[in-house]
């Protein structure tokens, strides 16, 4: 996007603004960050997190995982309807949560339908551009590890309700 506005302006014969952030900055503040006591905070949290096993989604496939790892895979898309969107987004407001929230705790109870298994992992997209760096152009994502666990005799509300709390932390 701020790609786009920047060809616009130029387009329509405006000056763009001084750069005032670039890349590299955001390198030099992501170091600074790691001597942090927030850091620390969050590195300690996240090393009880999985200080235990890691777990490993086992998915019925039709052959077994390779021995050999690869990052090769697929996409499959899916459309929901306004109708079923707009019930998502009700039902997010009405139980406090995000609807990134709520997609979420859906997305493991599919998964633990699937495989039967209490505790699994699934990667979260996140913004990681910090204040400052609006009109910077990068790459500015990382991904959270989510570690969740859908227990059968779960209720779905106190379910989402621990997906939000661990959220939010």
């Amino acid at each position: 996007n701020i790609l786009v506005q920047e060809f616009t302006q130029l387009y329509q014969g405006k000056t763009l603004p001084p750069v005032t952030k670039q890349y590299k900055d955001y390198g030099l503040w992501q170091q600074t960050q790691f001597e942090t006591d927030k850091f620390a905070q969050q590195e300690a949290y996240w090393a009880t997190k999985f200080s235990d096993t890691i777990p490993v989604i086992d998915l019925p496939t039709d052959y077994p995982r390779p021995v050999n790892r690869s990052s090769n895979g697929s996409v499959v898309y899916s459309v929901l309807s306004q109708e079923q969107t707009h019930s998502l987004k009700s039902l997010a407001r009405q139980t406090g949560v995000t609807l990134n929230m709520l997609l979420l705790a859906i997305y493991n109870v599919w998964l633990h339908r699937l495989t039967g298994q209490e505790d699994m992992i699934v990667g979260s997209p996140v913004s990681g551009r910090p204040a400052g760096f609006e009109h910077s152009l990068g790459m500015f994502a990382n991904t959270i590890a989510m570690r969740n666990q859908p227990k059968g005799n779960l209720l779905f509300q106190d379910f989402l309700n621990q997906v939000k709390l661990n959220a939010v932390h």
